[in-house]
């Protein structure tokens, strides 16, 4: 069991970024290559031109390009290029490579997008652009070439949101530990019981090697994450697995919220394939906004039947969606 005596004095930070103040403008030049010696996909990051300026008194920026092959957006499916400073017109010439079968390559899409880096290693989005590559003629030398393509504006947690994710099977239960004296404080725990999955993403066919992780926000801490086993060979797994987390005030149950993400494991790295937040979806936690805090109606919907129905199991069958996944701190 975990304890979440400290998770009121938790931080919480995410993958995120600003995506509302800069302008969108400019181009950049890449292009595509698929190496079936290597079977990779080489995406060769040349350079942009005419970017939005970060700082508008200095007319300047600290661009740096980010890739990923959707509908994974996982940590571990994000490649990027260095920082180029001071500049609109960032040269990078960096080939990105991700390891992929072909035959996979070719129900996914590749975003390039465009970040502005602050000294406080914050992220500005200056724009994008997204190829489908199942449409893409890889036999065509002409595609090999480098190609200027126009930034446009964020399109892609849009579209990830559509996509089906696959469900989850699962079912919460609050247990209230009873009162030894009306001085002490009660807690209690939350139990999470990870039943299955059902139509989770074929990013290899149905070689999945799936896993379920989960986290009690704000407490990104190691100790806070706990997993099922990982279940191989299907896009159905099926789990029975219980997590228990201690050292929950009634309190607590209105500023945490359970994170569970599904990830395939293959060879050395982790997809992201998607997970749920179930909490009170409030946008805050312990007086201060978080992103996380954005559970849908139907998370929001499980927890407050376990919070109003304590000692008895709470089921739910809730679809996985596209998260930006919590940092782990030490």
């Amino acid at each position: 069991m975990t304890s979440l005596s400290s998770v009121s004095g938790s931080v919480m930070s995410v993958y995120s970024g600003d995506f509302g103040n800069l302008e969108v403008k400019g181009n950049i030049q890449f292009a595509i290559d698929y190496v079936d010696s290597l079977k990779e996909l080489h995406v060769f990051v040349a350079q942009c031109k005419d970017l939005a300026a970060a700082d508008v008194k200095k007319q300047r920026s600290d661009p740096y390009v980010k890739t990923y092959l959707l509908p994974d957006k996982g940590k571990m499916g994000k490649k990027k290029t260095v920082v180029v400073k001071k500049t609109l017109n960032p040269v990078y010439n960096e080939i990105l490579r991700y390891k992929v079968e072909k035959q996979i390559l070719k129900t996914q899409k590749l975003n390039l997008s465009v970040w502005h880096r602050d000294t406080f290693k914050r992220n500005s989005f200056l724009g994008e652009v997204e190829l489908d590559l199942e449409a893409w003629d890889w036999d065509n030398k002409q595609n090999k070439q480098l190609r200027w393509y126009p930034l446009k504006r964020k399109t892609a947690p849009v579209a990830l949101e559509a996509e089906n994710r696959g469900e989850m099977k699962l079912a919460l239960q609050y247990v209230p530990e009873p009162t030894p004296g009306k001085k002490l404080p009660t807690t209690g725990e939350v139990h999470i019981w990870v039943k299955e999955c059902l139509d989770l993403p074929p990013l290899r066919g149905s070689h999945l090697n799936s896993f379920v992780k989960c986290t009690i926000l704000p407490d990104t801490s190691r100790k806070s994450r706990q997993k099922t086993r990982a279940v191989g060979k299907t896009t159905n797994p099926i789990f029975n697995h219980t997590m228990v987390y201690d050292g929950f005030r009634p309190e607590d149950l209105m500023e945490a919220c359970v994170e569970l993400t599904v990830w395939d494991h293959y060879k050395l790295t982790n997809q992201f394939l998607g997970g749920l937040r179930i909490g009170f979806g409030t946008g805050k936690s312990y007086g201060t906004e978080v992103d996380w805090m954005d559970s849908t109606s139907e998370e929001v919907a499980l927890w407050e039947k376990m919070v109003n129905s304590p000692n008895t199991w709470i089921e739910a069958t809730l679809p996985l969606r596209m998260l930006l996944i919590a940092k782990i701190s030490k």
